[in-house]
């Protein structure tokens, strides 16, 4: 007779084991060419989160990463998925899971920017918002890496589409975020898809049964890393300005001339006040654009696109649209309405403040919001200094102008266009422009946002139209 096998054992999370912690890139078993693109990117030293499972997971273990957004958690479990791929073997081997769309693109762009010395690297976004089709023939060509979120995902995978067979490595990012978004049997479905033997990094916010009970299904003798929220805190002056009977939009403003930025995020609580708001804003010469539920996939990437290269200054979005969202260097957040949760505020102020910058939260508020307000600082903890706005503020002018422009080029991943071709396409004979009128380089699939000077903006154009990128002509026009 042949016994049954006994359960399952499974073993408490256990916290990393104690050892001297380097911040140093360089000590870390990563290959020369990652070790390049991190000194090139100017990543300086290890964050906690990076420096606790890095090793980790470059030795094969399970890894439960506890840490807020900000702590260079994407890194973390880039560079050792990244370093375990065989780029010869273009099989999907690596998979990450998002709750969003506008994360899994910002997890994708980073795998590229860090992998951008791995010759063929194929990282492919699998989520909702576009066709089908594109990601069911990219997987069936084969990929290295997919980026996914957990719907798109299973309606591959009931196709037949989806090949996890070989999937060495799966990251849950935001795993709390998932199951709040209605994914866990999603998830389970995905993780029952791959290996036994896989590798497991589940990466969240917060620790909530739901979690637990993922890990304690699906990982094996997992380490619990968890950094302390001092890091993931950023350094955001809170202020409140008691605007009194002044029209909210003219509030908004005088608040904006306060306070000079290069970038704002404007949070409003419904769709109409942000179509409204950023009408105002237009209206008073201020570059600004909208994000909420109504704008199809592809405004919504435009959107982020023109914000994330400063060719718009001012963001106005609903908490819903702005799911996900994550611009470097944002300076200022406004919340033109009070939000109904405490979590909503904390989540708001979080996207300024970022990498070790100071940011500034502005709230506007009235008399008959006090209460509503200190409700808000007690369950937060947080202290907001106050402020009555002045009849006339002596500020400074609005910098109503973007300093770049975003150009349209219709040649993406799918022709081989390469960042590099671009730039040099501009800074080369042809072009002749200088680099520093050249700010961010985005390659789609099919097409490429590049940012450029705004007083070169008209030669750009012609420039690029009248020349070629990799020995072929593409069309090169404005984002609007």
């Amino acid at each position: 007779a042949v016994s049954s096998p006994g359960p399952r054992v499974v073993l408490p999370p256990r916290a990393a084991r104690v050892a001297p912690m380097t911040t140093d890139f360089a000590a870390l078993s990563l290959s020369r060419p990652l070790l390049d693109v991190v000194a090139e990117l100017g990543f300086e030293a290890l964050t906690e989160i990076q420096a606790k499972c890095i090793p980790l997971l470059l030795e094969g273990r399970d890894v439960i990463g506890q840490s807020k957004t900000g702590s260079g958690k994407t890194a973390a479990f880039g560079l050792p998925l990244l370093e375990k791929l065989d780029l010869a073997d273009r099989t999907l081997r690596a998979l990450v899971l998002c709750p969003t769309r506008e994360l899994c693109d910002q997890v994708a762009r980073m795998l590229r920017t860090l992998g951008r010395r791995h010759a063929g690297l194929q990282v492919l976004v699998v989520a909702g918002g576009k066709p089908l089709a594109p990601q069911r023939d990219a997987l069936a060509r084969g990929v290295h890496v997919v980026v996914a979120t957990p719907g798109r995902l299973m309606d591959l995978m009931d196709r037949g589409a989806a090949p996890l067979g070989k999937v060495g490595m799966v990251v849950l990012d935001e795993a709390d975020r998932m199951l709040e978004m209605g994914f866990r049997e999603d998830m389970v479905k995905i993780l029952g898809a791959t290996p036994a033997g896989r590798q497991t990094a589940l990466f969240s916010a917060t620790f909530p049964p739901g979690v637990e009970a993922i890990s304690r299904s699906y990982q094996r003798d997992p380490v619990l890393v968890t950094v302390e929220s001092r890091e993931a805190t950023p350094d955001i002056e809170q202020l409140a300005y008691d605007i009194g009977r002044a029209p909210r939009d003219e509030a908004l403003l005088a608040v904006m001339g306060l306070h000079p930025h290069a970038s704002a995020l404007v949070f409003c609580n419904l769709k109409a006040t942000v179509d409204a708001v950023t009408l105002r804003l237009s209206e008073a010469g201020v570059s600004a654009a909208k994000l909420h539920g109504d704008l199809e996939q592809k405004d919504r990437d435009r959107v982020m696109a023109k914000l994330r290269n400063q060719s718009t200054r001012v963001l106005v979005a609903t908490d819903v649209a702005a799911r996900g969202i994550d611009v470097q260097a944002l300076d200022l957040v406004v919340n033109y309405d009070l939000p109904a949760q405490a979590e909503v505020y904390v989540h708001r102020i979080g996207r300024t403040g970022r990498a070790g910058q100071r940011g500034l939260a502005v709230t506007l508020t009235t008399q008959a919001e006090r209460r509503k307000l200190a409700e808000l600082e007690q369950q937060t903890g947080m202290k907001l200094t106050r402020h009555a706005l002045p009849a006339a503020p002596e500020a400074a002018p609005i910098a109503r102008d973007a300093a770049m422009v975003t150009l349209y080029i219709s040649g993406g991943r799918k022709e081989k266009v390469r960042p590099g071709d671009i730039l040099g396409a501009l800074t080369g004979e042809a072009g002749g422009f200088s680099g520093s009128d050249i700010g961010k380089i985005e390659i789609h699939e099919n097409f490429t946002y590049v940012a450029v000077a705004k007083a070169i903006a008209y030669e750009a154009v012609r420039s690029l139209s009248n020349g070629k990128i990799k020995g072929r002509r593409f069309k090169v026009g404005f984002v609007e």
